[in-house]
């Protein structure tokens, strides 16, 4: 363990360098809370995306580190905003007349549109809930609305009331001139309309810990800021939370990054220590817009999973988190292929490199070995040439290519047939363009095919791919990555493809000599 903790001391990874920043807080002692805390912050508007699943990914990722390198426990509280009131209505929804008559209400105020929980709220937080335990997630979740009306929130709001011109300076530096005339830190919820209230705030009496304003009707209303009548307005909501739960660390998207000094100095005003934070860069979809709750672009959860291991959508998270990411279902096999190649170097790895390897944070140290002796790129050509509507089609031909592999044995190569038939159906299938060879490449062809007709070299990947680089060779191909691209092309209906030699030791020789008859015969491209 210490010869461990004194590699995890130096290690690059960035879980590592967060945590050891998060270590130096205590330094000198250690928290009087008695524990390290951790926390993500969710705005249930709509449908949880795969953005929140990253964030609390990473910062378990951080978190873990950080119990290697000390022995102060550690908690970390997924924390929803769920008392926001509805600002608009998302577009992904059902019901959504019903919806609009409940604008600008908390969100566990407004009806379940799915009619499954007691509020859309309570529906989207058990959504969330439900996609981190699909994960194994080891997390406490916290609820805003509880967290106002439980009076767990009371003490920090009395002392934002007793500090209100202090915060209020904070906040007014950061406004437009015309918001300035208008803006409180505190949001009245109407006690008969239920809905929350963007209106100027009369007067604050600190000594009763009440605000003055009018309704939109001109009413004049007198509410404690305590017990759940009053919300914080969402920036100083940030600094507060710290500050009444004691957060050591919290990580977000870049869009929140120019309020970090704002969130800061309003923890620091309201008596406590800002935590350590980490600003990631935002996922983009396909046409690099950023993802949404509301629009429900980009990939979710469920998406992912239906195509892809759980394993590879944390690999993809990990790596660099400071560098914008499309998040589309193109990433998805690279993805699975890396994850198990990482998984493959780890063994062979010394402390050092172990530590930097992605599968060390994936699975908390504990990896397993890959038993992949097919990769998923692989597969999906298998099923593209195989027509394959099932795993079984391809297990055929990875029994004959692998005679010890079996479903049973080799359980993740199992799942990842299933996921490569589904991806290869959904997404490979629509988009596949095979065309005629030129004559060049058809006399290279007809080449390849006599010599795979008399082959008898086994099916070693390696003596198959420099059978095929030779005949490209042959037939002046210049650069010879000219002969792999057509044979994708002609072959396969991409532009990209395997290792051939690869290729054709899985597919087998017969099968590759028949398809490359169909392809002269022009049955590939008229099909």
């Amino acid at each position: 363990m210490s010869e461990l903790r004194d590699a995890a001391m130096t290690s690059k990874a960035w879980p590592f360098e967060e945590a050891r920043r998060v270590l130096k807080r205590y330094e000198k002692a250690p928290p009087e809370k008695g524990y390290v805390l951790f926390e993500t912050g969710y705005g249930p508007s709509g449908l949880p995306h795969i953005g929140t699943f990253g964030e609390v990914l990473r910062t378990t990722m951080i978190r873990r580190a950080f119990e290697v390198i000390s022995d102060i426990p550690t908690r970390l509280i997924c924390f929803s905003d769920d008392m926001d009131g509805m600002r608009k209505v998302p577009g992904n929804v059902p019901n959504q007349e019903m919806l609009r008559e409940h604008l600008q209400k908390p969100l566990t105020s407004v009806p379940d549109p799915f009619g499954e929980f007691e509020s859309f709220g309570d529906h989207n937080n058990a959504m969330l809930r439900r996609f981190l335990d699909t994960f194994g997630f080891d997390y406490e979740f916290y609820s805003a609305t509880e967290f106002y009306k439980s009076g767990q929130f009371d003490e920090v709001l009395l002392r934002a009331a007793e500090r209100y011109d202090d915060v209020m300076k904070v906040m007014l530096k950061s406004l437009r001139e015309e918001r300035q005339q208008t803006y409180s830190i505190f949001l009245p919820i109407h006690p008969e309309t239920g809905r929350v209230l963007y209106v100027p705030i009369k007067s604050v009496d600190a000594s009763e810990g009440t605000v003055t304003f009018d309704d939109e009707d001109g009413r004049e209303w007198t509410l404690p800021v305590t017990g759940g009548n009053v919300k914080l307005q969402w920036k100083p909501d940030f600094g507060a939370r710290w500050a009444a739960l004691g957060v050591d660390f919290e990580m977000y998207g870049k869009d929140h990054s120019t309020n970090t000094p704002i969130y800061d100095r309003i923890c620091e005003i309201l008596g406590e220590k800002a935590p350590e934070h980490f600003t990631y860069e935002l996922f983009l979809d396909d046409k690099g817009q950023k993802i949404s709750k509301s629009s429900g672009n980009g990939i979710s959860i469920d998406e992912w999973l239906t195509y892809a291991s759980t394993e590879s959508l944390s690999y993809f998270m990990f790596l660099k988190p400071k560098t914008a990411k499309r998040l589309h279902f193109d990433v998805i096999p690279k993805a699975m292929d890396e994850y198990h190649q990482q998984l493959r170097a780890y063994v062979d790895q010394d402390a050092k490199g172990k530590l930097s390897n992605p599968v060390y944070h994936i699975h908390t140290g504990d990896v397993p070995a890959s038993d992949m002796v097919v990769s998923f790129s692989m597969l999906l050509n298998l099923a593209s040439v195989a027509g394959a509507e099932d795993k079984e089609a391809l297990w055929g031909f990875i029994r004959r290519y692998a005679p010890d592999a079996t479903p049973e044995a080799n359980p993740q190569l199992d799942q990842a047939a299933g996921f490569a038939v589904r991806y290869y159906n959904d997404f490979v299938k629509p988009t596949k363009t095979f065309r005629a060879p030129d004559e060049k490449e058809r006399l290279a062809l007809e080449d390849l095919a006599a010599q795979l007709r008399t082959w008898d070299g086994g099916l070693d990947a390696e003596t198959l791919q420099s059978a095929v680089f030779a005949v490209g060779k042959a037939h002046g191909f210049e650069p010879l990555r000219d002969w792999f691209k057509a044979l994708y092309e002609v072959l396969l209906g991409a532009s990209q493809g395997p290792r051939f030699g690869g290729f054709i030791a899985l597919y087998g020789t017969d099968e590759t000599v028949a398809l490359i008859e169909k392809a002269l015969a022009g049955e590939l491209a008229t099909a």
